[in-house]
């Protein structure tokens, strides 16, 4: 009698992806690039103009490259005139069919019946196509500072976020050694990660290769962990963007305004550094 013994595999998958962000090569030559780097697709907004907007879809599927959508876009002042245009953009992304949507959603200094309404119109909209929806933790927006993210996630019972705590190291100037609670709530309600390292003043370390980081390193990776785990447990997919920024993100040289660093390089090395870690 035979016996075959199967390797046991995990159903559930991580995916990378690269931020358009700080691009300035062409489309395709960037597109190239990202898949021999080894990501699964792109985090990116789509322009309104159709012509262009398809020609991009198809240069990311010629290249097989997934989309994650992303919603930036929150200038309206007045929360009514946010809402709609929140909306519109939203059935811009959706009509592209991306893997999921993240969305900087609302304003800070909208009340919380204010911002309330976005969430809504999100869950409905991502229910309808089947489309996940997150919302990034990130300043000037709703979920800009750990405790206010607290009301928000006590109010909405469903939402799930976009941890991108680099934000929140900056809003409370520390490696929020003080808000364990909070940060372990924010991670139970992740399914897109930002793996950006912030630190007490500021949302990106200059280079988180340099030894002087480690510190701030460890933590986001501490917490990075916490929510593969979860994800693991659960046999959730789970979606990572690498999004170290470029300028003013990225520190420069006084007057010659040259890069600290290179931010693709610091990109690649942090996809691999969580590949490596956590054998993804």
């Amino acid at each position: 009698m035979h016996h075959t013994y199967y390797q046991h595999r995990d159903t559930m998958t991580i995916k990378f992806y690269a931020p358009l962000w700080g691009n300035n090569l062409a489309f395709e030559s960037f597109c190239k690039q990202v898949k021999e780097a080894g990501y699964q697709g792109v985090e990116m907004d789509l322009p309104q103009e159709t012509k262009q907007k398809d020609l991009l879809l198809a240069i990311l599927k010629d290249h097989d490259l997934e989309l994650v959508g992303q919603y930036y876009q929150s200038f309206e002042t007045d929360p009514k005139a946010n809402l709609n245009s929140y909306e519109k953009y939203l059935r811009h992304l959706i009509a592209a069919n991306p893997v999921l949507i993240n969305c900087q959603t609302g304003k800070d200094y909208f009340a919380l019946e204010e911002n309330l309404p976005l969430f809504q119109v999100a869950e409905r909209l991502s229910k309808d196509s089947g489309i996940p929806i997150t919302h990034e933790t990130h300043r000037g927006k709703c979920l800009y500072a750990a405790p206010v993210a607290k009301q928000y996630f006590e109010s909405l019972p469903n939402l799930r976020i976009c941890l991108n705590i680099s934000h929140w190291c900056n809003v409370h100037e520390s490696l929020l050694e003080d808000q364990k609670e909070i940060v372990d709530l924010a991670i139970s309600r992740t399914d897109h990660i930002h793996s950006r390292v912030g630190h007490a003043e500021g949302p990106q370390v200059n280079d988180p290769r340099a030894p002087e980081w480690e510190t701030a390193l460890d933590a986001h990776l501490n917490w990075w962990g916490k929510v593969i785990e979860l994800h693991r447990n659960s046999d959730r997919d789970l979606t990572i963007c690498t999004e170290f920024g470029p300028y003013p993100y990225m520190p420069t040289f006084p007057y010659s305004e040259k890069p600290l660093a290179n931010q693709w390089e610091i990109n690649v090395y942090m996809m691999n550094l969580l590949k490596n870690r956590f054998h993804i």
